[in-house]
Order: structure tokens, then sequence, then C-alpha cells
């Protein structure tokens, strides 16, 4: 396989694996490990959600969430930019994204930090300070397409196609550095590095982006991830999973979620998971689940391709949700040559 068939393949196993995730992690959603316990044991492909599930109830099996919804945004915002995200433009779609969510009936809205942006800018704020208070994961969680786009190895600008997809709803050093972190990884993983190379390509970025937006307290993003892989090098797999909700956590702070899904991406580097098994492992953590999964799947899908994932669960989740990730995917990969 040439260089270029090896970024496309790299590419579509990135937009597909966060995809993927982002399904595996949707009836398990905003619940608890115990929760989870009770109802799946263990989940081990897709499902469908319960009717009292408390943000996607009597979703498909298959079905996505707001995660690859807005990634798939961010997306469409590059390619039509050429590589440039306007923060107020990206503020525009999201809102508009929002009221075509209730329109329809769906509780998947979207997320406190951004939310609360976006209410300011209503309000007449300006995207650079409607951001200041953003330290959830929604900016990681939708920032694979912009990995796909930008090479890490030209960090400046790099950066700044990150900090243009974060401005508006996350401009702090917090939620600029975790998704920093996740982008590098999906970058660097194109470029054809493993995995963890790729990995410590991440912890590099989110030290970078720790530096940019407004400071707030908070667990250093590049230090927690360091931690988690000193903190999990020795565990058994099957100890991982209580390990990671106990102690790193898997709330919607990016201190803990992002973190989470690197301390399973580690794993994967160490053989001690599989990529598909860890992306079953993350919807079954219990709290912020899916954006868990698709953050990890995106890592994974950029360092393995297409082949780490099931054909068939693919082939569900884009039906089921009506999506073809691929023209978008060639385009945002074509934009690293301008």
């Amino acid at each position: 396989m040439n260089q270029l068939s090896t970024a496309q393949d790299r590419a579509l196993g990135a937009f597909h694996g966060l995809a993927l995730g982002d399904a595996l992690g949707m009836p398990t959603q905003s619940l608890s490990r115990e929760q989870i316990r009770a109802r799946y044991g263990r989940i081990e492909g897709l499902i469908a959600a319960d009717a009292d599930q408390p943000i996607a109830p009597n979703m498909p099996a298959g079905a996505i969430t707001d995660d690859t919804e807005q990634a798939i945004l961010v997306g469409e915002l590059l390619d039509a930019g050429q590589g440039r995200i306007e923060p107020a433009v990206l503020a525009r779609s999201l809102i508009d994204w929002e009221a075509a969510m209730r329109a329809k009936g769906s509780q998947d809205l979207l997320g406190p930090s951004t939310k609360r942006a976006i209410e300011m800018i209503l309000a007449g704020a300006s995207p650079e300070q409607a951001g200041r208070f953003g330290t959830t994961n929604g900016a990681a969680m939708r920032i694979a397409p912009v990995g796909i786009a930008a090479d890490v190895r030209d960090p400046e600008r790099f950066m700044q196609q990150v900090l243009q997809a974060c401005q508006v709803t996350h401009n702090t050093g917090l939620g600029i550095a975790s998704a920093a972190a996740v982008a590098a990884v999906v970058s660097a993983g194109i470029n054809g590095d493993n995995l963890a190379s790729a990995l410590d390509s991440g912890i590099a970025a989110a030290r970078q982006g720790q530096q940019l937006g407004h400071w707030v307290a908070g667990g250093d993003i590049a230090a927690r991830i360091e931690w988690t892989a000193r903190l999990c090098a020795d565990a058994a797999p099957e100890a991982l999973p209580d390990l990671i909700y106990e102690v790193i956590g898997t709330s919607v702070a990016s201190q803990e979620s992002v973190v989470a899904a690197f301390a399973l991406a580690r794993a994967v580097a160490n053989d001690q998971l599989a990529p598909y098994q860890a992306l079953c492992m993350a919807a079954s953590l219990g709290g912020d689940t899916d954006t868990i999964a698709a953050v990890l799947g995106a890592m994974l899908g950029a360092a393995f391709g297409l082949d780490a994932w099931p054909r068939e669960a693919l082939a569900q989740v884009c039906t089921v949700s009506q999506i073809d990730l691929a023209p978008l995917t060639h385009r945002l990969l074509a934009l690293r040559t301008l």
C-alpha cells in the first residue's frame, strides 16, 4: 500500500472509528457503571437504547449521537473554508444544529460549555469571550476532522486550526489542550506514526494547547495523560475499567473523559487490549461513554485504519444513521496539501 492510500485508509478509519465508538456508547451514556452492568453486562457490540435511556431513549442499535453529528459539522465547515473555520460561523452552525435537534424531539442537545457559550453569543458577546468558561469535552469530541485536515508536523498552522475549532465554545487551556491532544493523535496516525508515537504527539500538543485561551483551574491535560499511562501500565485488562472509572473519572470534564480515552488507547499501544475490545470497554465504563468511545475510536482508527473495525458494524452505523463519511473524509485529507 503506498503512502497516499495508507493516509486515506487511516483517515477513513479515524472518522468511522469516531462514529462506531459513538454508536457503541449511545445506549450507555450518562448511566453509572453499576447500571450498565445490571442492564447489559458488558457492551460487546451495537445495541439499542432502552426506553428510559436519559439522553437517547429508544434509539436503534447503530445510531450516532451529537459527537459524530458535530464532528461532521466541523468537517463541513473546514471543507467550505478550505481549512479555516470562522468562529462566528461555527457558533451559528451550532445554534442551527440544536434547533434542528429540538424540532425532531431529540434530547441530544448542546453540552454545558457549548450551551453557555452560545447563550453568551446570542446575548451579544464576541466568539472569543463566549468560550472563556468552556472546560468540558465538547471541543475534543468534534475535533477529529481537524486532525484529518491539518498536519501536526506544521505545529503553528496545526494549532491555529485547532484554536479556530475550539475558540467559540472552549477558549480555555483545558478545552484547547484536550482537543489539541486528540487532533494530534489523529494527525500523527494519518502521517503513518504507530499508536505509541501518535499518543506522544498528543501529549506534546496538549502542552502547547494548555498555553492558549483563558486560564481556568483544573488538572493539566498532558500531565494527567502521562500519569494515567503509568497508572494503567501494569493493570490486567479486566482491572482497567474499574481503575479508569474510579480513579481517572468518566465525566464530561476534559481532564476525566478525554484522559480516560487516552488511558485505553495506551493500553492498546501496550498490547493489553485490541482496538475493538478497547472501544467496547469504553462503551461499558459508565459516565460519558459515547464521547469517550468516540474520541478513542478516532485515535485508534487513525493508527490502525479501517481494518481495525468490524465491517458489519460500520455498515450498520452508516445505514441506521444515514451517513456517508467517505466523501467528506477525502476532501478533508486533501486540505493537508493546501
